[in-house]
């Protein structure tokens, strides 16, 4: 097997996120889903977005934010995601770039626009996100380069980007390159509701062994195997995925590999600001200390580590210097 180019390729959403600090009567207002997640149309983000206050854009997605924290950590990384020839395409592109991350993926022409997620962010520190996919739903597998996808230790699929068909055949066909290469498929859940509508798919996948390493949270676990018992549910997957990592948010994490079992406490923090990307940047800690072979429990650690510097502050990207954060803590 070849040397590895990038530690790992992330096929994602390539959305701009779109950051607002606002009131909760907001969000009764404009009748939002607090603390959740909702697809909504173009119009209707447009709506939204005249409802908001100032506001910050960067650019996120749940695998790109990923990736950006990886980079930070020092490790090197490849993004594939569709954005349109618009101005947050531009934004997008722009930003992953200037973190470090090769991203290649042609812009395309024409409707519909750049995806993008507005997110209120209330005093509780809890993000309502309103996303409109656009164009990032348009990935099709002819936008893959198997070389890149072969020259990954690790293929980082993202679920949310399962829902629409272009992408999800994409991503089969990424599976498929990878594997043929020897290389590993790292997949994140992404929310319950992506599960609720291919649950089907992803029992396959992994009954099939084509996942080796699943990210989940204790209610994406509970959607996937039917079951609210966290420790039933752990049995009933852990013997099928050589690496399967489940989050619970203040409770901390809990890692199986290959039967070995290690949990790690949530890193106590002064105060919860915002838990954007939270997910995601307990992925980039841990998928870090896995390429570079770091045992379970220190992959757990810089997971933790990791989310607990991004729910400090507002937004999705890490503001504090990750490498040194984690090299002091791990001491």
């Amino acid at each position: 097997m070849t040397e590895a180019r990038y530690d790992v390729i992330a096929i994602g959403n390539a959305i701009v996120d779109v950051m607002s600090p606002c009131s909760d009567e907001l969000i009764d207002e404009l009748e939002l889903n607090k603390g959740g997640m909702t697809l909504v149309d173009e119009e209707g983000a447009r709506r939204l977005y005249d409802a908001m206050g100032p506001a910050k854009e960067i650019s996120g997605g749940s695998a790109a934010n990923t990736l950006a924290g990886m980079s930070a950590l020092g490790a090197q990384c490849a993004f594939v995601g569709q954005v349109a020839k618009d101005q947050l395409g531009d934004v997008f592109s722009h930003d992953i770039r200037a973190v470090g991350i090769d991203f290649d993926t042609p812009a395309r022409e024409g409707q519909p626009s750049t995806a993008r997620c507005l997110i209120f962010v209330t005093p509780d520190g809890e993000r309502t996100m309103n996303t409109f996919l656009g164009a990032s739903q348009f990935l099709p597998p002819a936008a893959l380069d198997d070389e890149l996808i072969a020259s990954a230790s690790i293929l980082y699929l993202e679920g949310y980007l399962w829902d629409p068909e272009e992408p999800r055949s994409a991503m089969r066909r990424a599976i498929e390159v990878a594997r043929s290469a020897g290389r590993k498929v790292a997949f994140t859940a992404s929310e319950s509701f992506v599960i609720d509508r291919h649950g089907d798919d992803f029992r396959a996948l992994i009954e099939e062994g084509q996942i080796d390493i699943l990210f989940v949270n204790e209610h994406e676990l509970a959607t996937l195997t039917g079951t609210d018992d966290f420790e039933a549910g752990l049995a009933m997957v852990k013997d099928q995925i050589p690496v399967l990592v489940a989050t619970r948010s203040a409770k901390g994490a809990v890692g199986i590999a290959n039967g070995q079992r290690a949990e790690v406490p949530a890193e106590p923090i002064d105060k919860v600001v915002d838990t954007t990307g939270a997910g995601d940047l307990f992925a980039a800690g841990f998928l870090t200390g896995h390429a570079r072979g770091e045992s379970l429990e220190t992959c757990l650690r810089m997971g933790a580590i990791c989310a607990a510097e991004i729910i400090s502050h507002y937004g999705a990207r890490s503001e504090a210097d990750l490498k040194a954060l984690v090299a002091e803590k791990l001491g």
